[in-house]
């Protein structure tokens, strides 16, 4: 199995961010499920990747070819993509996934979850998508979301497709258990 997490080239103001990043990671490793995430060194993206490694598990980067050349890729990964824009990361990202999770992170992670849940919207693809809330980081939101629904913008089932939880291990179960 493989989860692909989409977080920050940031650490974030607390270091809680960057704590549930490592224990995400290991989690992976201890389970056997790799990780695809971004492919950079720096911020959670960092702290998760070198967790999962240091768990002895497999993790697969793509990062496009603008990233790659400010060197904040994670050069030493044994599976480093190199793509052509942030376009192809996306859509490799979600090729190689059989679930998502977004930990808190910029536009750039937010882009990434919206694109996957509008793919499902589709049915392009019936992956389990979750949010790791972590501080409270993504409550206003799944506030807006359910607020959506209610004005009929966004449909309940779409709605329903996105799992959310504030501990790394209890979003990971619920998400395999979907997944299966």
């Amino acid at each position: 199995m493989r989860i692909c997490v989409f977080c920050g080239s940031s650490a974030g103001e607390s270091p809680d961010y960057g704590r549930a990043a490592r224990v995400l990671g290991a989690e992976l490793a201890r389970r056997q499920i790799e990780l695809v995430y971004g492919g950079a060194r720096v911020g959670t993206m960092g702290v998760l990747a070198s967790a999962a490694l240091d768990g002895g598990g497999t993790v697969i980067g793509v990062i496009p070819s603008e990233l790659l050349e400010r060197e904040i890729a994670a050069t030493d990964l044994p599976d480093l993509r190199i793509v052509g824009s942030l376009h192809e990361r996306k859509a490799l990202m979600a090729d190689l996934a059989d679930a998502f999770i977004a930990l808190p992170g910029g536009v750039g992670t937010l882009d990434e979850l919206f694109d996957v849940l509008s793919q499902a919207g589709i049915g392009r693809h019936a992956k389990p998508v979750g949010l790791l809330d972590v501080r409270g980081y993504y409550r206003n939101l799944i506030a807006f979301l359910d607020h959506a629904v209610s004005e009929r913008f966004v449909a309940a089932d779409a709605r329903s497709r996105l799992v959310a939880d504030d501990e790394p291990i209890r979003l990971l179960d619920r998400l395999v258990a979907l997944a299966a």
